[in-house]
């Protein structure tokens, strides 16, 4: 799911976070709000039955430049007692971004950044939404042309602001008040920091030029946005399956136990076992999908993977469009210009985790300009042969034992990629509905959910 999944601060008085830094989920009922819902996966269906916004090509990854998004600041006046899902944005997605946000994003960039960035005055400083994130909010950075630079100082760099999941234990961190209940976020923070900047070492990801406890800066990379429907082209399905091969190869100082799979969604199932809604909508949608005994069918799920080899391997978790960059051709050969970013769900896993949730990332468009602002498309999940093209692929990068089966090895691949296809489902299923809660995203994080446990069901059809 994109990492690239707007962002809230909740405050340990609200709804939205107790005293001890965990989420307090039982917060009050509130009047609730309108009803949107179609439960069939083929198509997600909307209010307004116009066509899909258009997909573009955007020179940046990073930025829709004339999209100035108007987004609710991310660490003031969220109201946290309220569902946060912003099931108001039925004419697209809002522009502007706010007074809060754009001061606190200049201030990080003249604390955290050298040269001309020190002395700029914030009537000048650049600001723009980045479009694509589901999990952090995003934000393109700029000085103005007619601001010269000094030294070597970037021009441009990305801000990421961490999503509610993790910020909600900031308040208490920043109040010297941390208790162990909030140690989990904090955990997740440190480590994506050190990957960050392990990768960033290694040219394997971007620079890092500044970290604070609700985000960071990062360089800005000349890129043109991936789309959806790119993910099936031979030649970049090929390079994605060469590039997380040699992802996986990779030795980092993290445990090599794979706790991150089932310790996610145990702690997710948790949340969403406890969670109350305040809208009608939500509360419709939510009873739906408790319906479906999540409880009993995750202790199934498990019993499946655990008969399904699959090796450890240090895992990106979030392999998926908006995670990867496609970078300037005029300095990266035809072959090599896929780049892999966004490393917040990173960490030693099962292989087939990483193989399942990308082939599920074929039917999923992000980029859709009306609520619920995804489409789904089931039939683009990849065919046999789409399949066995990416397996064929990551096993040429790693490919030492002429004496091992091939073919066997391919068959043994795909069986193991579309198993733990069921866990990025059920992991992203349950994701989303904690997001509907927290997040101040434009989204449809509910009926994302329902077409995640759709599409849960129809794949265990087929590879149970």
């Amino acid at each position: 799911m994109q990492s690239g999944r707007n962002v809230t601060n909740c405050s340990s008085s609200g709804g939205g976070g107790g005293d001890n830094g965990e989420l307090d989920l039982d917060g009050p009922e509130l009047p609730s709000g309108p009803v949107l819902f179609s439960s069939n996966i083929p198509t997600i269906v909307t209010e307004h039955t116009g066509p899909p916004a258009e997909k573009k090509r955007v020179e940046s990854a990073v930025v829709l430049g004339e999209r100035k998004l108007r987004t609710p600041s991310p660490l003031f006046g969220a109201n946290c007692d309220d569902d946060s899902e912003a099931e108001a944005f039925r004419d697209g997605r809002s522009e502007e971004v706010d007074r809060d946000t754009r001061s606190r994003a200049y201030a990080w960039c003249r604390d955290f950044l050298s040269g001309s960035w020190k002395t700029l005055q914030e009537r000048d400083f650049q600001i723009s939404i980045v479009s694509g994130g589901l999990s952090n909010l995003l934000y393109l950075c700029s000085l103005p042309d007619y601001v010269h630079s000094v030294g070597e100082e970037p021009r441009q760099v990305l801000l990421r602001v961490y999503g509610a999941i993790l910020q909600v234990s900031i308040p208490q961190i920043k109040g010297g008040n941390s208790s162990a209940a909030s140690l989990p976020e904090v955990d997740s923070l440190v480590l994506e920091s050190v990957m960050f900047a392990i990768l960033a070492e290694r040219t394997l990801g971007p620079k890092l030029y500044g970290i604070f406890p609700e985000g960071r800066l990062e360089q800005y990379l000349p890129n043109t946005r991936m789309r959806t429907d790119q993910l099936s082209e031979p030649g970049i399905s090929a390079e994605i399956a060469t590039k997380m091969a040699r992802f996986h190869e990779m030795v980092m100082p993290f445990n090599k136990k794979p706790k991150w799979l089932f310790g996610t969604i145990d702690k997710y199932m948790d949340q969403v076992m406890k969670i109350k809604f305040t809208r009608d909508a939500h509360v419709k949608k939510y009873n739906k999908l408790m319906k479906l005994d999540l409880p009993a069918e995750l202790e199934s799920l498990r019993a499946l993977l655990a008969a399904t080899p699959s090796p450890v391997v240090f895992c990106h978790n979030d392999v998926q469009e908006g995670n990867i960059l496609i970078l300037d051709k005029r300095d990266h050969s035809p072959t090599e210009r896929l780049m892999l970013i966004d490393f917040e769900y990173s960490s030693y896993n099962y292989r087939g985790f990483d193989l399942g949730n990308h082939f599920c990332e074929w039917m999923y468009d992000y980029t859709y300009n009306e609520w619920p602002f995804f489409k789904a498309s089931p039939e683009n999940y990849p065919t046999r042969e789409q399949q066995l093209l990416f397996v064929r692929s990551y096993l040429a990068e790693h490919r030492k034992d002429s004496n091992v089966d091939q073919r066997q090895m391919e068959e043994d691949m795909i069986i193991e990629a579309n198993r733990y296809a069921l866990a990025s489902h059920f992991l992203w299923g349950l994701w989303s509905i904690i997001q509907a809660k927290l997040s101040k995203i434009e989204f449809g994080y509910m009926d994302y959910s329902q077409s995640r446990f759709d599409a849960y069901f129809k794949q265990k059809k087929l590879f149970a």
